[in-house]
């Protein structure tokens, strides 16, 4: 179900997809438990068939990193669900196998040739990258890279019971890159890192979660939204939140406000969840806004 992801380019900026998987395991309502398909078919039947199936019974979803080129500098953006992990809570991310390296080095990056890791929040299909398994033991998978995370997920993280499934997710992908000396943060006000990104504070999805801005010059702006948003139809209805936001009002506000920011701007939104090219634009329409894929 994943389309061929070729790479964008904003001025002399690179971005491309790198692939993990895509899925179509979710209800509508399970996925988003406002969806009303009947106010809605119109915005609804413009997705078919990449963003829902033909019958409108089941929402397709993409787990993915965005690798960013720029500057003779490589960076990647979230890290999707990672291989081997035990999740049994979370059936969708147990265990997997998915070849995401191999599609990274067929975009033409090796792992040592990361240079920073950029985390909107810490959530196990966003994370699950940042180590591999290596002779019974976590290791960063990007060794020369700096892990750049918000200060506030860490703390909710270790802040969880020790036989939370958010433990187990600090455990395994988070803890050795601690360990390991390759982290750095953000604090609760964002702020720019990385030379250029711009960590913007967009809590509700969870405490921390920040959208990521990069400034390409005459090109316009890149925005990597992690989990502001899951679903396409969420532009049209942003007071339809996901099942996994922890903040449901937090994460309406947080919503709304990027939607407004951004709409008829120009700006390039690369998102984390969109199937399809799982970039695009975000226009006005009359009192709200519209999505468009590129």
């Amino acid at each position: 179900m994943l389309s061929h992801s070729q790479p964008r380019h904003l001025g002399d900026v690179r971005i491309t997809r790198i692939e993990e998987f895509a899925s179509d395991a979710f209800a509508p309502e399970r996925l988003l438990p406002d969806w009303d398909l009947g106010t809605d078919r119109r915005h609804a039947a413009g997705l078919v068939p990449g963003s829902l199936n033909a019958a409108q019974d089941r929402v397709v979803i993409s787990v993915h990193a965005w690798l960013v080129e720029t500057g003779g500098r490589r960076i990647l953006v979230d890290t999707g669900a990672g291989a081997d992990k035990e999740r049994p809570g979370k059936p969708l991310f147990h265990r997997r196998r998915d070849p995401f390296l191999e599609r990274l080095l067929a975009a033409g990056a090796e792992p040592e040739s990361i240079d920073t890791v950029l985390l909107t929040h810490l959530h196990t299909d966003h994370v699950g990258w940042n180590t591999r398994l290596a002779e019974g033991r976590w290791i960063p998978t990007f060794p020369r890279a700096r892990y750049v995370m918000p200060r506030v997920e860490l703390e909710a993280m270790t802040a969880a019971a020790p036989d939370s499934d958010r433990a187990a997710l600090f455990r395994d992908s988070v803890e050795p890159v601690l360990d390991a000396g390759l982290a750095e943060f953000v604090g609760a006000d964002g702020g720019e890192v990385a030379g250029g990104f711009r960590f913007h504070p967009t809590p509700g999805h969870s405490a921390g979660h920040m959208c990521i801005a990069l400034d390409c010059g005459d090109a316009g702006k890149a925005l990597f939204t992690g989990d502001l948003m899951h679903h396409p139809i969420q532009v049209y209805h942003p007071d339809w939140n996901s099942m996994f936001c922890e903040r449901p009002d937090e994460a309406r506000r947080s919503r709304v406000k990027v939607l407004d920011a951004v709409a008829d701007t120009g700006t390039t939104l690369f998102t984390a969840h969109f199937a399809e090219s799982s970039a695009g634009r975000v226009t006005r329409d009359g009192s709200g806004f519209a999505w468009r894929f590129l």
